[in-house]
């Protein structure tokens, strides 16, 4: 069976998403101190909250050094909304915050006054994969075309390589970067936990990677 470490850092939603992993077929493991990382088949990092708060208790609990030894290793490692805007280099959410650098770009505020949108965005849209088969050998390799999956955040994630973006979403008439990817590291902005069929349908692709 196959180990899935969820971090707990303190801002996670881990009862729900731990329950979708172990629906798909997961053994989950909650990862309390860095040393755990390192016995897991992969990796998750959650999130709900504000950028600089997440990476304050990261750092407070010294899960960094250990995100970063997993990383290095080739192993899939995957981040969610607030999890997935931490890859960055650097998060704008009250004040200029430092990420985990994984993935290069920034984390910025939604834009507000779009017609029909409010901010913070919480709903359901669908992604659209950038290019034919972006998709292929990735946590969206089985996802349908303009799937849709549940969002709850007023930031979003800027890469600074279209290359690493792997799905967009049209939030009004802005498109943001709603799913992330260099090598082995995945993000998604919205809540595969919380999106039905089609979140557990990405889960269970995440254990076959």
């Amino acid at each position: 069976m196959i180990k899935v470490g969820i971090i707990d850092y303190g801002m996670g939603n881990l009862l729900s998403l731990s329950r979708a992993l172990e629906y798909v077929g997961a053994k989950v493991i909650t990862i309390s101190e860095p040393e755990q990382i390192a016995n897991t088949d992969l990796l998750v990092l959650p999130g709900v909250g504000a950028f600089h708060t997440g990476m304050a208790m990261l750092n407070k609990k010294r899960f960094k050094e250990g995100i970063d030894s997993y990383v290095n290793t080739g192993k899939p490692f995957m981040g969610i909304c607030l999890g997935m805007q931490m890859l960055l280099t650097k998060g704008y959410e009250f004040e200029e915050s430092k990420g985990l650098g994984l993935i290069e770009g920034d984390v910025l505020l939604l834009p507000d006054g779009l017609e029909d949108c409010k901010v913070p965005n919480i709903n359901w849209h669908e992604i659209e994969e950038p290019s034919e088969n972006k998709w292929k050998e990735t946590i969206l390799h089985n996802t349908n075309p303009h799937a849709c999956f549940y969002f709850v955040h007023s930031f979003f994630a800027k890469p600074k390589h279209n290359n690493e973006v792997l799905a967009n979403t049209e939030f009004g008439s802005f498109r943001f970067a709603s799913a992330i990817k260099k090598d082995n590291v995945f993000g998604t902005q919205f809540h595969p936990e919380k999106s039905g069929k089609e979140g557990l349908n990405l889960l269970k692709t995440f254990l076959t990677l």
